[in-house]
Parts: structure tokens; sequence; C-alpha cells
């Protein structure tokens, strides 16, 4: 029962990356729901003691490769329904906030995928840069080096939206 309840803490981490990955919220909300419903496939796998968040993450990441490959073109990317939620709200710190995020988002979304990924797991996520490139299956040298160049084009994207 630990597994069960152990995964369900990890949801709104889970959900955030798939997010991150998918840039969509319906093939986010998708692809969450693929990773579970496989971990709970293959629960017996898992072995106790190592870290689920990270045995999640990169059921979640082989699944969006999975994904990628299959696709024949790439989905457009359209606002989130949550961004309308905010009309006719006149609080000026919430309005303000909302359109640094967006900011942020549109920046991520302009990342390459490798980028992008690092970014999640290392900034957003608070991986240590070990576990990130072991989820990724990386080197660490090629981690330190995404993440440079993504940080990078964040900071250049961002000065550009200020």
């Amino acid at each position: 029962m630990a597994f069960e309840s152990d995964l369900l803490a990890l949801l709104p981490r889970l959900r955030r990356f798939a997010m991150t990955l998918s840039r969509n919220p319906a093939d986010g909300d998708d692809l969450c729901q693929g990773a579970i419903e496989r971990a709970l496939r293959s629960r017996t796998q898992w072995q106790e003691g190592t870290r689920l968040d990270s045995w999640m993450y990169r059921i979640m990441r082989n699944l969006w490769i999975d994904e990628v490959r299959t696709r024949t073109r790439r989905d457009q990317i359209f606002a989130p329904e949550e961004q309308g939620m905010d009309v006719g709200d006149d609080g000026e710190q919430r309005v303000e906030m909302t359109a640094q995020l967006n900011d942020v988002d549109r920046a991520m979304a302009k990342l390459p995928p490798e980028q992008r990924e690092a970014v999640a797991l290392v900034l957003v996520e608070g991986f240590a840069y070990k576990e990130a490139a072991e989820i990724l299956d990386i080197p660490m040298g090629t981690l330190t080096s995404r993440l440079v160049r993504g940080r990078q084009a964040l900071m250049a994207e961002l000065g550009e939206a200020a």
C-alpha cells in the first residue's frame, strides 16, 4: 500500500513534468496517466529502497519519447485554457505574475527538447545533476552542457520579453 500512497504523493510533480515535456495540457494529462498506468503494471520492477520519483520520471520520459516518435507531425501549441480564467480579474499582482509565467512557459517551449528536459529536472523539479543525468540516461557532462545552453537561451529569451 505504501507504493500507491507514495505514487499518489508524486502526482503534482509528475503532472508538472508531463506538462513540461508535452507543452500541452491535454497531452500532459495523457502522458501522466500513461506513466502511472505503466508504473502500476510494472510495479514488481521497482526496487524497494530506490527513489520512486526517479523511476517515475524515467518511465514518463520514455513514454514521451515513444509518443514523439509515433507522431507524423507536431501538435500546434495553443494558450492553456487556464489563461482565460483571469479575464476581468483586477488583481494587478496576479496578472503580472501570470504574464511572467507565460513568458517563462513560452521561453521553455522554444528550448530544444534535450535542454527543456534538463532544465525541467534540475531547475524546476530540483533534482541533483547526477540524478537528472541518470533519469535522462546521459553522461553528467552532457547534462551540464545542456543546462548551460538552456539557461543561456532562457535568459536571452526572457531578457527580450522584459
